[in-house]
């Protein structure tokens, strides 16, 4: 009879021990997403933040924003993708900084199981599973015909380029000399020079690129100038202004900021070649969500890009895009 009693006391223990157990659905945490930028300074980068966040919120997952603080730091953008490896994270959205420089990390994250949407510029891999971007190369050619009207189809221009590496850059780059090859009466005299990753650099690189292109009359001997990116296009804008260029020489540029919005409204920049920032960090963190739920998505987003200009910088799109409402999400993240 006590033998009998200790085996129902242990069966019953046992029970209550399996019972006790969580469930496996008890155990799954919550989507977990590592969105890495090429860096965390520009205004650029503070939109594609806004976006994730927007998206996160949206679809109830957590998103975790790491990156470099300066967009020329690849072994820091690396290191980062390999922590998030460790981590376990559920996924990663990366706009790699290098387009040879990831293919490594991103190649390890595959083969650990997570996958990982690549976003604004492009990586020389087929790892990832889908690529969330402006049409860089569109948007340098709409860079270059608009800078041929401006000139009336001829004169001399110079371009300042951003860093090697860049994929982003170098597509709107060759975008731009293509539109430009169109029209022989347009002569590209300097295009060989580089900004590098900070408004700083990209400051002495104008300098120097204006330097050498000055009559002896020390007034510029070209008649209009293109930069690709954010920082370079505040670079150019800061040596013209300096030197009381600023709205005597044709001036595109790419991307946004407060101070190169006040200098297209002021006529010191004539266009801004922009993108959808924050659309792309919600779509980038949309599309890895979706993956993760098994449902469809595409290989390939284009953002889009738009013109703008003094004439309609006032227009409710162009408006959105040139004075992004990024900060309402970064503060309630």
């Amino acid at each position: 009879m006590r033998k009998t009693f200790l085996c129902l006391l242990l069966i019953a223990i046992s029970f209550s021990f399996i019972s006790c157990k969580k469930s496996p659905d008890a155990d799954k945490s919550k989507i977990t997403i590592a969105v890495i930028p090429k860096g965390t300074t520009h205004e650029f980068w503070k939109s594609i933040h806004a976006g994730a966040i927007k998206a996160a919120q949206e679809l109830d997952v957590e998103i975790i924003w790491k990156g470099p603080l300066k967009e020329d730091d690849r072994e820091s953008q690396i290191t980062v993708v390999e922590d998030f490896i460790t981590r376990g994270v559920s996924g990663i959205v990366l706009a790699p900084l290098d387009n040879t420089a990831l293919r490594r990390p991103v190649s390890e994250a595959t083969r650990s199981g997570i996958k990982v949407v690549i976003i604004d510029s492009a990586l020389d891999s087929n790892d990832q599973i889908s690529y969330v971007s402006t049409d860089n190369y569109v948007g340098g050619q709409k860079a270059g015909e608009y800078m041929a009207k401006l000139l009336n189809f001829k004169g001399k221009i110079a371009m300042l380029r951003y860093q090697e590496g860049s994929a982003s850059t170098q597509q709107r780059e060759k975008g731009f000399l293509d539109a430009i090859a169109k029209y022989p009466d347009i002569k590209v005299v300097s295009d060989n020079q580089y900004g590098g990753a900070t408004t700083e650099t990209a400051y002495k690189a104008s300098e120097n690129l204006l330097a050498p292109l000055r009559g002896t009359d020390q007034s510029l001997t070209i008649d209009g100038v293109f930069t690709p990116n954010e920082s370079t296009t505040f670079g150019m804008l800061r040596a013209l202004q300096d030197n009381s260029f600023a709205g005597k020489v044709k001036f595109v540029g790419f991307d946004n900021s407060e101070m190169l919005v006040k200098a297209l409204k002021e006529g010191q920049i004539n266009a801004l070649i922009l993108q959808d920032a924050m659309n792309m960090g919600y779509l980038g963190v949309k599309t890895m969500v979706a993956y993760l739920r098994n449902q469809p998505i595409e290989k390939q987003i284009d953002t889009g890009s738009v013109i703008a200009t003094p004439e309609n910088m006032n227009d409710p799109q162009i408006s959105n895009l040139l004075n992004p409402d990024f900060k309402q999400w970064l503060t309630t993240k």
